[in-house]
């Protein structure tokens, strides 16, 4: 069945990334004298087959015509059976012409796989920004990538420049990071006070207002990051694990995520159960002692 909405202009390699390799006929039809075809000049059904002519020049398009038609086939003909001879010369060249195709046909489609194959490489490395992560990440150590909140946070390197700064860009990042780990995690704004044990007053008249104020405390909204934890053998060693985990991943986050004024800070605390019961549980009720 013939694919239907295929756009005109869409690049062959892109359409046969969708289809098997043995499902698709390639012909090469040459390239146009004034640039006027498409990729894609031909498609139809062949026995269940897809056929593709397409726009592309073969070897035969690129060697020299001597190798394969005399150059003098036209010249000199006989004026008394002109018509004929050159009908014959014309046919003859047509089918010297479809057994050059053929001929080089196998090597048309291999070269063809072949930048189909570089462009599926190129597709992987763009999708992943593999590149990018390489250069922005390089001076990431073993440590770090074997950091299971850190490898997490990786690929998200490429976008930095659009996280820093924006809470809730780095918001839905963590969020993902702990989601994928079973963790939850919850934003809370805070209005703290801050002290400043070397306040900058004006000396001088004439000094600028921006770089002194009256006064060494202010307020300032503070955007803090509560990870709850579920253990289940209350603070073991995988808890204290966790919280180096977390240490590493936040001065990760501090050089590659937040700005130079800015501070990230984890609240790490452990959710139990409301309600446990066991043998060894004793709760009073109405004054009385009762062992669940």
């Amino acid at each position: 069945m013939l694919p239907r909405n295929i756009p005109d202009d869409i690049n062959i390699e892109l359409l046969l990334s969708y289809f098997p390799e043995d499902s698709c006929k390639v012909a090469f039809s040459g390239l146009h004298k004034r640039n006027a075809y498409n990729d894609l000049m031909d498609l139809e059904d062949d026995n269940g087959t897809l056929k593709l002519s397409i726009g592309r020049s073969s070897l035969y398009n690129v060697l020299p015509e001597l190798m394969f038609h005399p150059i003098d086939r036209f010249d000199n003909l006989p004026a008394a059976n002109e018509k004929e001879l050159f009908e014959e010369e014309y046919d003859a060249q047509e089918r010297e012409i479809e057994n050059a195709y053929k001929f080089f046909a196998p090597i048309d489609l291999m070269l063809l796989r072949l930048r189909l194959n570089i462009r599926e490489k190129l597709e992987e490395y763009a999708k992943t920004d593999k590149i990018m992560i390489d250069i922005l990440g390089d001076e990431i150590n073993e440590a770090q990538r074997q950091n299971r909140f850190i490898r997490q946070v990786i690929p998200f390197l490429p976008f930095c420049k659009w996280i820093r700064g924006n809470k809730t860009h780095l918001t839905l990042m963590l969020r993902k990071v702990m989601k994928e780990e079973n963790l939850n995690i919850c934003v809370n704004e805070k209005k703290l006070e801050f002290t400043d044990s070397n306040p900058q007053y004006g000396s001088h008249l004439g000094s600028d207002l921006n770089n002194c104020y009256v006064g060494n405390t202010f307020y300032e909204q503070v955007t803090t990051y509560d990870i709850h934890y579920w253990p289940e053998n209350g603070c073991d060693a995988n808890f204290l694990k966790l919280i180096e985990e977390i240490e590493a991943l936040r001065l990760f986050i501090q050089d590659y995520f937040m700005g130079l004024d800015e501070l990230l800070k984890f609240n790490i605390s452990y959710d139990s159960d409301p309600l446990c019961l066991s043998d060894e549980s004793i709760y009073n009720y109405m004054n009385y002692n009762m062992n669940i």
